[in-house]
């Protein structure tokens, strides 16, 4: 059974990480579509790529999103691990910002507190994050990334970065800036509106 160290160790060797199984306690999962429903991938997306003309900017992204979500679940469930989108995605954000509160963990993540816990639940459960109680007020909890957890991030980033790089390489390099640069403006349009949305 790989340990934590094993993993970290394959972080530093990145061309080894695809050699080495997935952590313990992560076995693969049948793919989910956005619906929560196994894929059929002779039949599925169907219509989510069918576009009538003159389709509002809002439904296209709404698609794409749902695309990238699909897909990005399926680069986790090909690495072999049993967890969500989402769950690496509270992965990610405490490591980068370890010991954050539920609240400031869904902030950071644009998501409600009832979905963060529900999320942060699961990885209690499957021991990649742990709650402790903050050292000045015993009342507040504080969400710590687990050496487990880190070791599962370490493992999944070098297995899904070639399916990440085929998901936009239809996007021409001279193009790209634009592209990304779009994105960014809208990350931070939409953002502001729900902070207005929100009264902050």
């Amino acid at each position: 059974m790989p340990s934590a160290e094993s993993h970290r160790a394959q972080a530093e060797q990145p061309a080894r990480a695809t050699a080495e199984p997935p952590p313990a306690g992560t076995a693969a999962c049948a793919p989910l579509g956005p619906d929560g429903k196994p894929i059929s991938w002779t039949e599925w997306p169907g219509r989510l790529t069918e576009f009538a003309d003159e389709l509002p900017l809002h439904a296209l992204m709404l698609s794409a999103t749902r695309l990238l979500g699909a897909y990005g679940q399926h680069t986790v469930q090909a690495a072999g691990l049993k967890v969500s989108l989402a769950g690496l995605g509270v992965l990610r954000v405490l490591m980068a910002s370890d010991g954050l509160k539920s609240t400031e963990l869904a902030e950071q993540a644009w998501s409600s507190p009832g979905t963060v816990t529900s999320v942060v639940n699961t990885l209690v459960k499957g021991g990649f994050v742990e709650r402790k109680p903050d050292a000045a007020d015993r009342r507040v909890v504080r969400l710590y990334i687990t050496d487990q957890g880190r070791a599962l991030i370490s493992y999944y980033v070098p297995q899904a970065a070639a399916r990440w790089r085929k998901a936009f390489d239809f996007v021409d390099e001279a193009d790209e800036a634009v592209v990304r640069g779009f994105f960014i403006q809208m990350i931070d349009h939409l953002s502001q509106l729900l902070r207005e949305e929100r009264g902050a």
